[in-house]
């Protein structure tokens, strides 16, 4: 997948594209249908079909004191989007400035100017440009002026969605924070995961006979702090089993927001490595234990209903 983040200099393999344009966080179902009309539109033209996105999410500019709310990071979202067959990815700079650009601006100077778009894909929802003043309407009568395409594709769902209602970031972040997993790995047709480099922690785990590996939460959407069943992705492609929890381990009087990680029959040094944790389901509600017996009895508990749900799952 070509990644163009700079926009003062578009490469001619990333002009004349057919583009789905959004934030894409999550690449959920809804997305993979947007790219997908973008690929079957742009197939008989010769054209490469990608997407238009933005970074840093809009939400940063105009609430900047929100909490982490992620669902894919940059590095995550790219990865995403070239697995689900982009060609090419703009990653365009939300700023100010570009957020203070006048509808009819951001179509003639980023989609025509220097994209050379031959036709967007976009969401019957989607806005764009200073107060959100650009709408379909406008790309359908912008898109006849200067000869690019408008496709516009109404919500995307299934029956467990709501009435009227899509696959969506929102609802799969509601679903997370509530602890239902399954609603959310429907919604984006995976497990959501969580990927980082394994830090050191400090080796507490190790002395109770559960050792872990830590991941920092990031950016990343904090889901319901508590235990879930997991299976992790290794760097060298093997997919391992686990139990993690997530959360501020209230027994040690942590303050801190992280992952714990412990696989299942695996002894290997995972500190520095880069590791992948897919949420499978949702098991307890963090909570505090009045010592190490009762802690260690819980994590027994844990590992083995954790043990049951990646066997039923494998």
């Amino acid at each position: 997948m070509l990644v163009v983040d700079r926009l003062d200099h578009v490469p001619p393999p990333a002009q004349g594209a057919v583009l789905a344009i959004g934030n894409f966080d999550g690449v959920h179902r809804g997305h993979h249908t947007l790219l997908g009309t973008a690929a079957r539109i742009a197939g008989p033209m010769g054209a490469p079909a990608g997407v238009l996105t933005f970074e840093p999410h809009p939400r940063l500019l105009f609430r900047p004191d929100t909490p982490p709310f992620r669902l894919t990071p940059p590095a995550d979202k790219l990865r995403l989007l070239a697995a689900a067959g982009a060609e090419v990815t703009a990653v365009l700079p939300f700023t100010a400035t570009l957020a203070a650009m006048p509808a009819a601006d951001f179509v003639l100077d980023i989609l025509v100017g220097r994209l050379r778009v031959v036709h967007i894909v976009i969401g019957f929802d989607f806005c764009f440009g200073q107060g959100r003043g650009g709408d379909v309407a406008v790309l359908h009568h912008m898109g006849e002026m200067e000869g690019f395409g408008v496709t516009v594709l109404d919500p995307v769902g299934d029956s467990d969605c709501r009435p009227g209602e899509g696959f969506s970031s929102s609802a799969i972040r509601k679903a997370l924070q509530a602890g239902d997993i399954a609603t959310a790995t429907g919604q984006l047709g995976r497990p959501w995961s969580v990927t980082g480099i394994v830090a050191r922690g400090d080796q507490r785990g190790r002395t109770i006979g559960f050792p872990t590996a830590n991941l920092p939460l990031g950016d990343y959407l904090r889901p319901a702090f508590g235990v879930y069943a997991v299976e992790v992705g290794l760097d060298d492609g093997r997919t391992v089993p686990g139990v993690a929890n997530i959360g501020r381990r209230p027994t040690f009087g942590k303050l801190d927001e992280n992952l714990e990680v412990h696989l299942f029959d695996f002894a290997e040094d995972l500190y520095g490595r880069s590791i992948e944790v897919r949420l499978l389901a949702f098991i307890r509600a963090e909570r505090k234990f009045s010592g190490l017996d009762e802690l260690k009895a819980q994590i027994a508990a844990d590992s083995a209903e954790a043990r049951r749900i990646t066997a039923a799952s494998a």
